[in-house]
């Protein structure tokens, strides 16, 4: 997986986010920068944690996983791409939550982080071996996810709900996840 891989898996990632966020903003109907910064901030923290947590979870074995690590990962992406293009068609959820509470901000961050949890399976099936080679492709999706979730605050708070029926911020995370997960499956069956 190289850098523009992690760049726009931390994109595909960071879509959860993002669609939240703009939620956030249409509920809200204001920029409140303390609470945007707060939400972005657990957001990216969140986002950035959870692959780590499944590496580590996962990386003790993978060596025993060498022979089917690149269906692994093909599958775990493919299966979230999947998960995610389904979830943009589905209705809009009920915008009764208070975006501003910092328990709900919680619970957001860690709804929007579970994905990330099986990227970091993959990120074991994928060779990465030691931590240090975690820390790059970590900080930057934190990051991503941390900008992202400013920019869709700002986007729901700005243009509200006619946004949200038109751009599917779901279906194209699921997309990318499922388009690198066919390259990782292609590149070691190739090699």
């Amino acid at each position: 997986m190289n850098q523009l891989d992690i760049w726009f898996l931390a994109v595909a990632l960071a879509m959860d986010c993002f669609t939240v966020s703009i939620a956030g903003g249409i509920i809200i109907k204001r920029m409140v920068w303390p609470i945007t910064l707060r939400m972005a901030l657990l957001f990216g923290l969140f986002q950035a944690a959870m692959p780590l947590l499944g590496w580590l979870g996962i990386s003790t074995f993978s060596r025993y996983l060498e022979e089917v690590d690149h269906w692994i990962a093909f599958g775990l992406l493919t299966f979230l791409g999947g998960r995610m293009i389904r979830d943009a068609f589905l209705p809009a959820e009920n915008h009764s939550l208070n975006p501003c509470k910092l328990k709900t901000q919680l619970l957001l961050a860690l709804a929007t982080s579970i994905d990330a949890l099986a990227i970091g399976i993959s990120f074991a099936c994928m060779g990465f071996r030691h931590i240090s080679m975690l820390m790059s492709p970590l900080v930057i999706i934190g990051l991503v996810s941390f900008l992202l979730a400013i920019v869709g605050m700002l986007l729901g708070v700005k243009f509200g709900k006619p946004i949200e029926r038109r751009l599917k911020p779901e279906l194209l995370g699921g997309i990318i996840l499922i388009i690198i997960g066919v390259k990782v499956l292609l590149s070691h069956l190739f090699e």
